[in-house]
């Protein structure tokens, strides 16, 4: 019998992610498949279930790449450092954007999609964490 540690559940956990991003994938088709009736809802929705799609995949072993290209840009000390200033820049890119529009936004649509935005946000930013802890682990310098 197969025993299951708890760093093995949380990776079995992180598959997840799939059915999540599908979701999402349907919410950014929805207003083609609609006809662009009601865009902003389904966008706002897609943003929310890109960034919980996003949390979940941060549950894999960090220490093991996922493929050739990730292990390429973790190993590498400039290449992975770019991609860590890239992840955080873009993390609070989505964070500030949010938080602004939440605040400063009149319409409750867009204080809807700031909400969608900082769950990306946040996602982004776990995501970013377990991208450290991949290059701590796989930089060869």
């Amino acid at each position: 019998m197969m025993q299951l540690n708890p760093k093995s559940i949380f990776h079995y956990i992180s598959y997840l992610q799939y059915p999540l991003l599908l979701i999402a994938i349907f919410y950014v088709l929805e207003p083609i498949l609609q006809g662009f009736e009601y865009p902003w809802l389904s966008i706002n929705k897609a943003l929310i279930f890109m960034g919980i799609g996003i949390s979940f995949s941060t549950l894999q072993d960090t220490h093991k790449t996922q493929n050739n290209f990730s292990k390429k840009v973790w190993e590498n000390p400039k290449k992975g450092k770019f991609f860590l200033i890239l992840m955080g820049m873009t993390m609070l890119f989505f964070l500030i954007v949010g938080i602004i529009g939440l605040y400063a936004a009149e319409e409750a649509i867009l204080k809807e999609i700031s909400l969608g935005t900082i769950v990306l946000g946040i996602g982004y930013m776990s995501l970013w964490k377990s991208a450290m802890e991949m290059f701590e682990y796989h930089r060869k310098d």
